[in-house]
């Protein structure tokens, strides 16, 4: 093997032409410490100089041309403030002017007259004449002498580098230079089997296409040879991240279908399961049967039957002598599972109890005491189950609801509730779009619950603008007449929350004036009230006493009253897609035709627009997710604890799903033959994979 690897990681300050100083902003600026990460930084566009423009060639609109042809006369011109330089440059076909305002003395010194000159420049055409103001020049035969950058690349910079002289030409130059150093001869990184059932350029052309390109076609192969590269390894390390913990990290064994489960499923179920619901079922008794820990994360829109699923996995785990624990968010959502997971076991002989922040101490001690006797079966709660004094005798299966709510520490500490650790099964009703699954949870195994149980009609979705606003208090009445309730949610912005609460109010007293006392009753709900008066106030909604509910997002998650038909959404355009989905989901609940309708001003951006056409379109939330993360990006999905998670050097996981799903796709084949890659053929991928997690390039960004 050559030398490479070893000078790629020399620091950046031994690079000629860059010394202390420029080394110091490059490290500050754009985070290069060495040849490598110079190497990597990929451009962010080109400028085509693949061709040579005549001058009766050249249109009137402005665009970087070059040309070749020669100066025949300069002269001065003096304007209102100063003075400025023109050249006439000519060529075969014509002629045109070349300007400059500044450095005329330095300029006109150096200009060979009747030379030939290659310039590259912008366009202008003004009376009849085009110009260009400050080209760069070159003598013909200097430029068939320089290095052949036909396409020009651009590369990232910063207002401070540009200030301090670091420009777009000297990054060029170090670029070139450092090929130079290391002669263009960089390790190849891929199987020999891999580059040719995948038809790529090796690492070398690659590394000079991307920052010299000598045509479009290149250029497009060493992106796509780049791309693939980086995505491979990363799901490389995911892959065998999951492997390895398969292999090494054992897991309790639940062999046994036993009584709880047979006599729930044979008995107490309030519906049939759908086809999805019993397939991930099945999915999750093979991992609890296989000796290796299970961690899956189970995906499902809102309403798809994810509580079932959960109870029936936590059925298994008791039948196998074990505790087990489901971990919600908010105390609502705690609530809330609490109250729908004792309903279904009343008929069954289990103990089961919540925990959360506001638990009474006597509650806590009964609770602390059951869970290390063994006698409580089931515990649901808050993060206060995390906490250290939380012992369990034998807990086998903890159940995390919405996991983008907690991080990865806190998903740790379950591990260390039981000597071995317990199976995990993580659920969320944010679709997360694949391309993300892939790359955020490719270490966890991934189930989807893909259908809504029978009898669910989908939500009919609507937008209607504020000038709409009496025909829908209109369709509004007819719903109470038959019965039905209604939503009618506010946007709530912390940052504006005088702002929120003032629109909120003013939203209410339209309301209460369209749908006076005593023929109708309404309900209010928001963030500044004492929580025994919301509770007051959402208690009367869910026995039907008020048939209107005005609120902020409180309802978001953790409300479910089937009766209500339709879902107001006001400032539709101030929410993001997932949370308009999240809050569309509450309605639909039960079996009648339900409505949410978006209520907008006229003026709307085009990200809203797309939104709100989206939300109209589609019920499937997955769908809805892709749309999501194409307008804001993989960072902001996450949420901001996350959002670094993906650093990616020339990969866009949005943009590059097709050649994500083809690296995953290798990188499991790749270990599925060979899991310690320990084969000849894979050497070159096992010593790349090993100076990568030495020098953590790719995945110190990973979770």
């Amino acid at each position: 093997m050559n030398k490479s690897p070893n000078i790629l990681q020399t620091p950046i300050d031994y690079l000629k032409g860059v010394g202390p100083n420029r080394a110091d902003l490059l490290r500050k600026e754009l985070g290069i410490h060495t040849y490598q990460d110079l190497i990597n930084l990929f451009p962010n566009r080109y400028i085509d100089k693949t061709r040579y423009y005549k001058i009766n060639e050249l249109q009137r609109n402005s665009a970087d041309v070059q040309l070749v042809g020669k100066i025949v006369h300069l002269k001065t011109v003096e304007q209102k403030r100063g003075k400025r330089l023109v050249a006439t440059f000519t060529d075969d076909t014509g002629s045109m002017e070349l300007v400059w305002f500044r450095g005329h003395k330095w300029i006109k010194e150096s200009i060979k007259i009747n030379q030939p000159y290659v310039v590259f420049g912008r366009t202008n055409w003004y009376n009849g004449v085009y110009s260009m103001p400050h080209p760069e020049m070159e003598l013909l035969e200097e430029h068939k002498k320089n290095m052949r950058i036909t396409m020009q690349p651009v590369y990232p910079s910063t207002e401070k580098l540009n200030n301090k002289g670091i420009t777009n030409r000297v990054v060029n130059k170090l670029m070139q230079q450092l090929f130079i150093e290391t002669r263009g001869r960089f390790q190849e990184t891929l199987s020999n089997k891999i580059l040719n059932e995948l038809n790529l350029i090796s690492k070398n052309e690659a590394l000079f296409n991307i920052h010299f390109p000598k045509d479009q076609e290149l250029l497009a192969k060493a992106k796509f040879r780049l791309k693939f590269e980086e995505l491979f390894y990363i799901q490389l390390q995911l892959i065998s991240k999951n492997i390895v913990r398969k292999q090494k990290i054992k897991g309790l064994t639940f062999d046994q279908v036993g009584t709880f489960f047979t006599d729930f499923y044979n008995n107490h179920l309030p519906f049939d399961l759908t086809g999805a619901q019993k397939r991930v079922i099945k999915e999750i008794r093979n991992d609890l049967g296989s000796g290796a820990q299970m961690n899956r994360l189970l995906q499902g829109d809102v309403g798809s039957g994810k509580t079932m699923v959960a109870l029936m996995s936590m059925l298994l785990a008791i039948d196998n002598g074990c505790q087990t624990c489901l971990i919600a968010p908010t105390e609502i959502l705690a609530q809330q599972h609490y109250n729908g997971l004792l309903e279904l076991v009343k008929d069954l002989n289990i103990n089961i109890n919540i925990l959360t922040g506001s638990s009474k101490t006597s509650e806590r001690k009964i609770i602390h005491e059951a869970l290390e006797n063994g006698t409580l079966n089931i515990l649901i709660g808050t993060h206060a189950i995390l906490e250290d004094k939380v012992i369990f005798n034998n807990l086998g299966l903890a159940i995390i609801d919405e996991q983008h709510r907690f991080g990865v520490a806190q998903r740790a500490k379950m591990w260390h509730k039981n000597s071995v650790p317990p199976h995990i099964l993580v659920m969320t009703a944010t679709p997360i779009p694949r391309t993300l699954a892939m790359s955020l949870y490719g270490d966890l195994d991934v189930s989807v619950i893909d259908e809504l149980p029978p009898g669910r009609k989908p939500v009919k979705t609507v937008h209607r603008y504020d000038s709409n606003r009496l025909k829908v208090f209109k369709f509004l009445k007819d719903e109470i007449e038959k019965g039905r309730q209604i939503y009618i949610v506010y946007p709530l912005i912390q940052e504006s929350e005088k702002l929120d609460y003032k629109d909120l109010m003013d939203g209410f007293e339209s309301v209460a004036r369209e749908f006076p006392l005593p023929d109708y009753q309404i309900s209010i709900v928001h963030g500044k009230m004492k929580p025994a008066d919301k509770d007051y106030e959402m208690e009367r909604f869910v026995k039907g006493e008020t048939q209107i509910m005005v609120a902020t997002t409180v309802i978001e998650v953790g409300v479910n009253v089937p009766n209500v038909s339709v879902m107001i959404i006001e400032s539709a355009e101030r929410f993001g897609l997932s949370q308009l989905h999240q809050l569309r989901g509450r309605v639909g609940r039960g079996a009648e035709q339900s409505y949410c309708i978006l209520m907008t001003s006229h003026k709307l951006s085009n990200d809203s627009k797309t939104r709100l056409e989206t939300m109209v379109n589609s019920n499937d939330g997955f769908e809805i997710a892709e749309v999501d993360l194409k307008l804001r990006g993989p960072g902001d999905i996450m949420g901001t604890q996350q959002s670094g998670i993906l650093n990616l050097k020339i990969a866009d996981i949005v943009k590059d799903n097709d050649i994500l799903k083809t690296a995953r796709y290798y990188a499991m084949n790749v270990l599925k033959n060979d899991t310690n890659l320990s084969k000849e053929e894979n050497a070159i991928i096992r010593y790349t994979y090993a100076q990568l997690a030495k020098h953590k390039n790719i995945w110190n960004y990973i979770s």
